[in-house]
This record gives C-alpha cells, structure tokens and sequence, in this order.
C-alpha cells in the first residue's frame, strides 16, 4: 500500500534523503535500446542540467546522483534555512522560474490590492510558495515532468514515463549518508558501465574529480547561480553549518578501491590505504563492500541507528521501521 510522503520524510529528524526514479517498462531514459538501436544518452545531459536549473532555484542541495539508463538517484539535502532566509520578493523570482505568478500576488508586487484581505492573501500564496521551494515532492515533480515531456515528444508518444512515485529513503546520520552517496556513486561500476570511478560518467563522484559531469558538459545558462554539489567540510563543522563532515580525499580515496573491489570481472578486498575512512565510520571493510553493492536492496524507508530509527518511527506516526537487526550490526 502506497505511504503518504508525510510517513517518510520528517526534516527534523534528518534533512538528507535518498531519491530513486525509474522509467516504466521499455522506455529509455538513457543508453541503446537493444531491439532498435536507438541510442538515448543525449538524455543524461537533460537530467543534470534540469537538476542543476532546479538546485539553483529550490532551497534543497545535491550531494551524490548518478543518471542510470532506467532510473536515476539523488542524495539530496533540504535546507530550510536557505528558504527562510529569501525576501518575498526572491520567493517570487524563484517561483516564476517554474510557473506564471498569481494574478493576486502580481496586484500587490504592483502595489494595486485593493484591500486588506486580498493583501494577507497574496502573502499566504507566497508562503506556501517558499514552503513548496524547499519541498522533495514539488522538486521531483518538477523534475520528472520536465523529462517526461522532452521524452514523450521525442519518441513522439503519449503516455507515462516514469513508474509510480519516487522513492524516498530517510539517511538519519552522517554514517548512513556516506554510505548512500557511495553507493549512488558506484551505480554505474555495479552495472559494468564504467570500470573505474574517474569513467563513471554522469555521476557526482566523475563530477567532483573531473569539475564536470561528462567529457561533453553543457554549462547552461541559469537565472540563478548554480549551486556546487554539496561540499565535504572535513572533520571541523564549526566553520561551516552545512556540508559533509568528512574528508573529501578520504571519500575519493575509498569510493575508487571499493569500486577497484567490487567489479565483477575483479573481485577483491579493500586496500588497507582505502581504510582511514572506514576506521571514522567504525564500519568493517566486509561489511562496506557489502553496503556498497547491496545498500539500495537491503535498506528502506530509513537507514541509521535504532535510536534514529525509533525517533523517526515516531515522527511519522509509525509503530515502526523495518531493518532493526540488519541496521544495528552497522550503524550503532
């Protein structure tokens, strides 16, 4: 049974979720189609730049994706803050990036209402505005639509594009976080797309090497400054309020040996210089190799420890979330 969004995100428990679309069945969002031999991986560069166009005007940042051939991921953070902090009339920039402005709040930015009533009213909508700007369900709606229709119209069809809803997966501490942005890292490795992490084109771990999504990265132009993925801020978070509080050539250095040990033609063991991160994390290098290939299968609804969970569980009026005994061999 489908669970209301409000049962899976509560932002404070955690402002980091991971974001899974997938197509319908036989549609293309990227790769060759076998049977005709149509090649779909223009779309890639569609999906990164919709996502950074978004990024720029939600208040929401990107920390891992990588763009699939029939599903994409995204680790997201939502920045409440951000949104709060924007004056009205830059909720009203924002928003008409994506849709024409009321006709009530074009009276007041005109200074044309004719009471009180349709003023307060005029600030409701603009309200609800900045709420929606900082939301993970506008955000993919806007998103998935945008794709859909480029899609439909290229195929010259009608119809679905996208199965269902996205899923959405709540990461209740930096531990589950690290693990996710891996694991959405390692995507196109696992696959057999790419056999190492400096080819794993359109993905953000290509991009935080490389400065650049693919060898042929369109830099489009935005209304607004496009955000950077979201940085690491290594092991001192008093001089940065948001980021990732690990190394980000730790996080290199371990994504590439994971990646090194998991390929399917290669299989290994993690090399001990790959370890330092581990050894913060307090995970065991059997029990990362296993997350990083498994991770998306083994976990749902929520990843962190029992207290996180039971927290989480509560504030979003579940008796419980699955995963305990899995979950607390790792990320107590």
């Amino acid at each position: 049974m489908t669970q209301a969004r409000s049962k899976q995100v509560s932002l404070q428990d955690t402002r980091y979720y991971h974001l899974i679309s997938r197509c319908v069945r036989r549609a293309y969002l990227c790769g060759e189609d076998n049977h005709t031999k149509q090649s779909f991986e223009h779309r890639r560069q569609w999906m990164v730049d919709r996502i950074r166009f978004l990024t720029s005007v939600f208040a929401i940042d990107v920390a891992a994706y990588a763009v699939m051939s029939n599903h994409y991921h995204l680790v997201v953070y939502v920045d409440e803050s951000e949104a709060l902090a924007w004056s009205e009339e830059e909720v009203c920039q924002r928003w008409q990036q994506l849709y024409h402005i009321h006709p009530l709040v074009e009276r007041l930015q005109k200074g044309q209402s004719s009471c009180q009533a349709e003023k307060d009213k005029a600030h409701d909508i603009i309200n609800e505005w900045r709420s929606r700007l900082s939301d993970l369900s506008w955000l993919m709606r806007n998103l998935n639509e945008h794709i859909a229709r480029k899609a439909n119209a290229e195929d010259n069809c009608k119809g679905r594009f996208w199965e269902g809803r996205f899923k959405s997966q709540a990461l209740l501490d930096e531990k589950a976080v690290l693990v996710c942005m891996a694991y959405v890292d390692l995507n196109p490795i696992r696959a057999k797309m790419a056999n190492s992490v400096q080819t794993s084109k359109y993905t953000s771990v290509f991009e935080r090497i490389h400065d650049k999504a693919s060898d042929v990265d369109n830099k489009a132009q935005l209304p607004f400054t496009p955000k950077p993925l979201l940085g690491f801020i290594g092991y001192d978070q008093q001089s940065s309020p948001k980021g990732i509080a690990y190394s980000l050539l730790d996080y290199l250095t371990l994504v590439e040996e994971t990646g090194k040990a998991i390929r399917a033609d290669k299989r290994g063991s993690l090399n001990e210089n790959a370890c330092a991160l581990l050894i913060q994390l307090g995970i065991d290098s059997d029990d990362w190799l296993q997350l990083a290939e498994h991770f998306g299968k083994q976990y749902h609804q929520a990843v962190g420890s029992l207290a996180a969970l039971n927290a989480f569980a509560g504030h979003t009026g579940r008796q419980w979330v699955g995963g305990h005994r899995q979950q607390s061999q790792i990320f107590h």
